[in-house]
């Protein structure tokens, strides 16, 4: 082994390795497969690159998938990536607009998705060399992509299926409308923003000379987008308003129109918000469609699919059929115009009219496409729909039931709430690249669901003379991705793989797409899926939700806040300019982007040092507490680097104290007390590992680890056998056991931390494993492919534990009265025991040595029941009394200067606190927690005070 650990070098050459070797490929012979572990990779997408969320998910499935290999389960750990269609589309677009000034209608539907898989083939897998460089253990081989040809089949499959079963429709609904794609988007791919806006206070004339309770020809109506009155249908109040209960079932003029709409009562108007009349636009507000659909109101669309004014409106039923009332045509001075270039116009000819109210200022959320950055408009359009209600109860039973658990269990509830209030799902997408709708019509619109042209016309028993043209939309890609488990196994043919990974075990992934995609998936696989009963099969049973990773002020990490990082700049370390570049390359605001460099500046001003996957992938482990957000710490990374260090240098130690020697797992020969210590120890920490895996508290299992790693294998075990090692006098099995226990124990703890950290583990491991008869010249030893330690209880010696626990403590009150008393640490020293019991005698006879060497010790001796203590500094361990005299240990002078420097200060501070904690204005004033704290400090600063007091007196008495 080098002298230095060098993460970079090793984590390349081993993941070479591990993929050359199908290590991550499960063996599939023809013998029984007895117990098998999968999991799925929630597909990234095809354009994307790694960042800190999928860091994070994907170390937990690793280590996952890595525990689960070592102990012994044919472990299949699925990958794939999803063709995203509208991010996929852009960038292709983009890219042709830039290289060949061209768009995609220059080019052509068939040509132009042939250049989307031409840049995939040679710029699509980005994400995927990510995932190697952080370890993951997938099954490469396996590959899938949810536009592959299997995967387009199961598509087809599906959606046939599902239309023949009366679960799949075609209808007319209002849906999120991306104007610069126009396209339909889901609400996931929604962003709301917060904006100052404005409140519209609008005048709609009485029609037939009614008048208001108040004695007024007109009713006042509060909107944010003005532009909208021109399809208004109807203006609601409140059943219960006193104020509008007569005017229920008459009519209002729409100004700058020729119409009259009615006033109508629904629950939707609230008495005590504004005026109390809300204007109805079924046909371009979520709200105002139900309570459209309640009333049966028609819908008018004024829009069209770019956001630009029509000229003859769109009059639809409200079931969405086309209505057969006359044609509404828009004012002239409108048409063709951007719907808030319209908004001012319309807000300009209220006013000339005299019929604008008030305006207001008002706080807005906004939607926005996150790909496109522009306002999202609700938009009445023909689209494709999953009847959601239907699949939704044997997936809300599933849960119910327990089939499928959530961890943590909270999440069953967010998870209940949507799916009991589930609406139909809009399938289809108005985009190119995708899957396309296998749907054909005739002249006539009818409907003809199937493969191909050819499997219609047959299906159908259509005359060749009839004209047949495929749907122009393609699936919502969540479409494909509801799939996922079972696609990617072979369905719909029956695979062995299907057979046996299907059900999967545990699913990894976000509390923001429970809805999206876990909840579509379980209902898409117990439709499609069934067991040897025809049951319906469930696509995993445990669904793991983590938290979000924020940044170190608990901000959400995005390009716009300039506040992202970048794995692998972790990883491998970024120098300053060119993170500020990263940070700020897209940045048009010049003040935005001199805050973002000043932050950077401020928070890395050397940019970031490499660390390595191990430190990385540690890190994420060790904040991994269950569901809730994450507040990054870079000085943690800092910290678990420091731990590889750590372990790197004592294999070091162990192999170089080892030498020559071999030995193998089974020859035990005169444990010492040490050894039997720590190997109790390892069990012990080994059963709480495990059972941390096993309950997904990756937090726990990393914190344990750590804990035995650091404290107990190097702090404590590895120093307290160099006394055994450098002594020439001691009996040779004595040695010879102490360095079997060192490398055993060293084996033991690489394959503890293997699935934390991969690349350190196996780097050591191939030094290690032939000092215990292991030919790592064979292909099957790598680290990963040997068992996962399980705990021996048998092996626990309780004597030993605390009898090695009352030495630590001994060494541990000699080095504390050290450092209060400013000795230094070289410095050889006399203790002085007093008390104690015969057990503790026992233990001084026994481990008397021992103590000295790491004590640093010149003598230890107990005092006679005739002689006087000297004024000592002390510590006690239980009855017993560790003393060790001051005279001669320390400068007196210094000593005291020292000490009434600190008590005149602490005076100061007790004072001071006293007067704070007696003023009454604060102590009813701020916080209880504040005032706890304060109250806290002074208890802390009286006691400070009295033991330096204490130790005052004892040097004056010298």
């Amino acid at each position: 082994m080098d002298k230095t650990y060098q993460p970079k070098e090793i984590e390349a050459r081993w993941y070479k390795d591990w993929e050359q070797s199908n290590l991550f490929k499960p063996e599939l012979n023809d013998s029984k497969v007895d117990e098998t572990f999968c999991l799925m990779i929630p597909p990234p997408n095809v354009t994307g690159s790694l960042h800190m969320g999928h860091a994070f998910q994907h170390t937990i499935m690793d280590a996952l998938a890595r525990f689960n290999r070592m102990n012994q389960k044919t472990t299949l750990w699925q990958v794939g990536t999803d063709h995203a269609g509208i991010a996929t589309q852009m960038v292709v677009e983009r890219k042709l607009a830039a290289e060949e000034n061209k768009n995609r209608y220059d080019l052509g539907r068939e040509d132009f998705i042939k250049k989307i898989w031409e840049w995939k083939e040679s710029s699509g897998n980005t994400i995927t060399k990510q995932m190697r460089r952080l370890g993951n253990s997938v099954d490469w081989s396996t590959e899938r992509f949810t536009m592959d040809e299997g995967f387009y089949n199961a598509v087809q499959k599906a959606f046939i299926s599902l239309y023949k079963d009366k679960l799949i429709y075609r209808g007319k609904r209002l849906v999120n409308w991306d104007p610069k794609l126009q396209t339909a988007i889901s609400d996931l791919e929604v962003e709301n923003r917060e904006k100052n806006g404005k409140m519209w206070h609008l005048r709609y004339p009485l029609a037939d000379n009614i008048l208001t309770s108040e004695n007024k020809n007109y009713l006042v109506v509060a909107t944010t987008r003005p532009e909208t009155m021109l399809g208004d249908t109807a203006v609601a109040v409140n059943q219960n308003d006193p104020r509008y209960q007569k005017l229920i079932g008459s009519f209002v003029h729409l100004p700058l129109t020729d119409r009259k709409i009615p006033i109508i009562a629904d629950k939707h108007a609230d008495m005590d918000k504004g005026t109390g009349c809300v204007k109805i636009t079924p046909a371009h507000d979520f709200n105002d469609y139900q309570v459209g659909q309640r009333n049966k109101l028609p819908m008018i669309n004024i829009l069209n699919k770019d956001g630009t004014i029509r000229e003859n409106a769109e009059i639809f039923a409200f079931n969405g059929k086309v209505s057969s009332a006359e044609k509404i045509s828009l004012p002239k001075e409108f048409v063709g115009k951007d719907r808030f270039e319209v908004r001012k116009l319309i807000i300009k000819n209220i006013e000339n009219l005299g019929l604008l109210e008030d305006i207001k200022p008002h706080m807005l959320s906004l939607p926005y496409g996150d790909r496109s950055n522009v306002v999202i408009e609700p938009m009445l359009t023909n689209q494709w729909y999953v009847d959601a209600k239907a699949l939704a109860q044997p997936a809300i039973n599933a849960v119910k039931t327990g089939k499928i658990k959530f961890v943590p269990k909270q999440y069953e509830n967010m998870y209940f709430s949507w799916m009991r209030e589930i609406e139909d799902w809009c399938i289809s997408r108005q985009l190119w690249w995708g899957h396309r709708i296998p749907a054909w019509y005739d002249s006539d619109e009818n409907v003809y669901v199937g493969v191909d042209e050819q499997d219609v016309r047959e299906s159908y028993k259509l005359d060749k003379e009839i004209n047949l043209f495929q749907d122009e939309d393609v699936l919502d890609t969540w479409f494909s991705s509801a799939l996922w488990t079972f696609t990617t196994l072979g369905w719909p043919k029956k695979t062995k793989q299907l057979d046996l990974f299907h059900p999967t075990n545990v699913l990894v992934t976000g509390f923001d797409i429970i809805f999206f995609w876990v909840a579509r998936m379980i209902m898409m696989t117990m439709h499609f899926m069934k067991d040897q009963n025809n049951e319906p099969q469930i696509p995993f049973e445990t669904v793991y939700i983590t938290g979000l990773i924020r940044d170190e002020q608990g901000q959400k990490m995005s390009k716009s806040k300039g506040n992202v990082l970048d794995p692998l700049d972790m990883i491998d370390g970024i120098g300053l300019s060119e993170l500020l570049k990263k940070r700020t390359i897209n940045m048009m605001q010049p003040q935005l982007k001199d805050k973002i460099e000043k932050q950077t500046k401020n928070e890395y001003p050397s940019g970031i040092p490499s660390h390595g996957t191990d430190a990385l992938r540690f890190t994420l482990t060790s904040l991994a507490s269950t569901g809730r957000d994450i507040n990054w710490d870079m000085s943690r990374l800092e910290g678990y680097r420091n731990f590889c260090n750590k372990i790197w240098n004592a294999a070091r130690y162990v192999l170089l104290n080892v030498g020559d020697q071999n030995f193998t797992k089974d020859n035990i020969i005169n444990l010492s007390t040490i050894d039997s210590w720590i190997i109790s120890e390892l069990q012990i920490s080994t059963e709480e590992i495990t059972n941390h895996f096993e309950n997904y508290r990756f937090d726990l299992a990393s914190k344990t680890l750590y804990d035995f790693i650091w404290n107990e294998y190097c702090d404590w075990y590895l120093e307290l056998t160099k006394p055994i090692l450098n002594q020439n006098n001691l009996d040779e099995h004595i040695v010879l056991s102490t360095k079997r226990t060192l490398i055993i124990i060293l084996e033991s703890i690489l394959r503890l931390a293997h699935p934390f950290m991969p690349f350190i583990t196996e780097e050591i491991w191939q030094s290690v494993a032939p000092k215990i008869g292991i030919d790592t010249g064979n292909k099957k030893h790598f680290i990963m492919s040997q068992k996962y330690p399980k705990a021996n209880t048998e092996l626990i010696n309780k004597e030993a534990i605390e009898e090695i626990k009352w030495v630590k403590e001994i060494i541990i009150a000699i080095r504390t009265i050290r450092g209060e008393m400013n000795i230094s640490p070289g410095k050889k020293l006399k203790v002085i025991l007093n008390h104690g019991e015969d057990l503790d005698h026992h233990r001084i006879k026994e481990h008397s040595e021992l103590i000295k060497s790491l004590a640093k010790l010149e003598s230890i001796n107990w005092i006679d029941d005739n002689e006087v203590l000297p004024v000592s500094s002390k510590q006690m361990i239980n009855k017993l009394e560790v003393c060790i005299p001051l005279a001669g240990n320390i400068n007196k002078d210094a000593e005291l200067k020292r000490i009434i420097k600190e008590i005149t200060k602490l005076e100061k501070d007790i004072s001071l606190l006293n007067k704070k904690l007696a003023n009454e204005k604060f102590t009813s004033k701020a916080p209880a927690e504040v005032v706890n704290a304060e109250k806290n400090k002074l208890l802390q600063a009286k006691e400070n005070f009295d033991n330096l007091e204490k130790q005052k007196n004892e040097l004056l008495s010298i």
